[in-house]
């Protein structure tokens, strides 16, 4: 093999080393994005209502001096942030 076969066979192969790196590391997509926010509004979402529908049937099973809907509205919210934020670290990873 001469020099210039040489050259054109490790351009050949450094080019197919880029092309497979891209295919097996992606960049991010849009799409992804869409679907992590997605997931986020879920993850908040979820327990916030949960919670709400359980201090309603509390209120009516148990009531107490203080509101067990807000009380739990607002604890559905504070598990919402924390499912929600190890999402986000998840993805940053």
């Amino acid at each position: 093999m001469s020099d210039e076969d040489d050259r054109s066979a490790s351009e050949i192969g450094r080019r197919a080393g880029r092309m497979k790196a891209a295919r097996d590391n992606p960049g991010p997509s849009p799409l992804r994005g869409f679907g992590t926010f997605g997931m986020i509004g879920w993850s908040v979402a979820v327990p916030t209502v949960g919670g709400a529908l359980l201090g309603l049937w509390l209120d009516r099973v148990a009531p107490q001096e203080f509101s067990w809907t807000l009380a739990l509205l607002l604890g559905g919210v504070v598990v919402g942030a924390f499912i929600a934020w190890g999402w986000i670290r998840k993805e940053g990873d």
